[in-house]
């Protein structure tokens, strides 16, 4: 799968000319593109989380749009409305910022939720409902959400179904001390976002992302996603497990982890590599259990430690 594999290292190395090390959190955005997911990724303000997304829309020669999410902003202020033109006599359609390729819903949390739910059919379905027509979105297409942890003032947490429409949930975290100098020599006379450019097109996206259909995963392989998933429906500490959209989610994502490796199939270390980000999100914790950091990860984590794992000899002789 070497367009995939290709197409990864120019975007990743594009970006590390604007972002210092976050290696992981790149492939995590790259994984959903393809895969046509959705990133939220939360964290403390100040982390890079704005200037990751900029850095990785300006790698793309593809339409830009930001959302930014204030108590006051409405639905429609998302997907658009039809006015009356006076000249024309006729209503008109004013297409909102969701009609675009890469969305960046900042600090989507401080809206409130009737406005975030504005996002529900968009995510979902790639299209928006504006008086009763229904309008496609483009492609390729992926929200990238940022959000301050739900302590900080003035946030609002987001719907449990809207939750679970994110592919994939990440966080950027502090630098250690040599990313901080990094960071600091970088943009210590320029920006280096602001001469960035784009290293793919619509295109290669849309091709990388038919690739992945030819990404051969095994029926034990999906019965070991599936064991994962349950597991998290029955775990003491879990209110509500992860539902079948965190298994689809789940088998995309580590077929374009296997893709990104150079293989044209999925080993378990690909699933294990991308359980957390795409299933710890979805689970509802008990109120005690939302009181300990990292609660739902450290379910995902142990669950992964302990379903056995598909045997080899499922993969003798059938890649040589």
């Amino acid at each position: 799968m070497s367009t995939i594999n290709e197409l990864y290292s120019k975007l990743s190395s594009n970006i590390h000319k604007v972002i210092v090390g976050k290696d992981q959190t790149i492939k995590l955005l790259y994984v959903s593109l393809l895969c046509g997911g959705h990133v939220l990724i939360e964290d403390v303000p100040g982390t890079g989380k704005t200037m990751l997304v900029k850095a990785f829309s300006a790698s793309l020669d593809c339409e830009f749009k930001r959302i930014q999410f204030t108590p006051d902003l409405l639905p429609s202020d998302i997907t658009g409305i039809n006015y009356y033109n006076m000249k024309t006599t006729e209503f008109e359609l004013v297409k909102g910022p969701i009609f675009g390729n890469v969305i960046l819903a900042d600090e989507i949390n401080r809206a409130t939720p009737k406005t975030q739910s504005g996002l529900l059919e968009c995510m979902e379905e790639r299209q928006a409902t504006i008086d009763g027509t229904c309008h496609a979105l483009a492609a390729p297409f992926i929200i990238i959400a940022t959000q301050n942890p739900l302590e900080n003032m003035g946030t609002f947490p987001l719907p449990e179904a809207q939750i679970d429409r994110f592919f994939i949930k990440t966080k950027m975290s502090y630098p250690n001390f040599e990313e901080n100098v990094d960071i600091l020599d970088r943009f210590n006379r320029i920006n280096p976002l602001e001469s960035l450019e784009a290293v793919a097109n619509k295109d290669d996206i849309l091709k990388a992302s038919d690739e992945l259909n030819d990404i051969f995963i095994h029926r034990d392989l999906m019965k070991y996603i599936t064991a994962l998933v349950e597991a998290t429906r029955n775990y003491p500490a879990v209110v509500l497990g992860a539902s079948p959209r965190g298994a689809l989610s789940l088998m995309k994502a580590s077929k374009c982890i296997a893709a990104i490796s150079g293989r044209s199939y999925v080993l378990p270390d690909d699933i294990k590599e991308v359980a957390i980000p795409t299933l710890a999100h979805r689970l509802m914790m008990t109120s005690s259990a939302k009181l300990k950091l990292n609660a739902s990860a450290d379910v995902i984590d142990e669950i992964v430690t302990k379903v056995p794992v598909p045997t080899e000899t499922i993969f003798d002789g059938m890649y040589e």
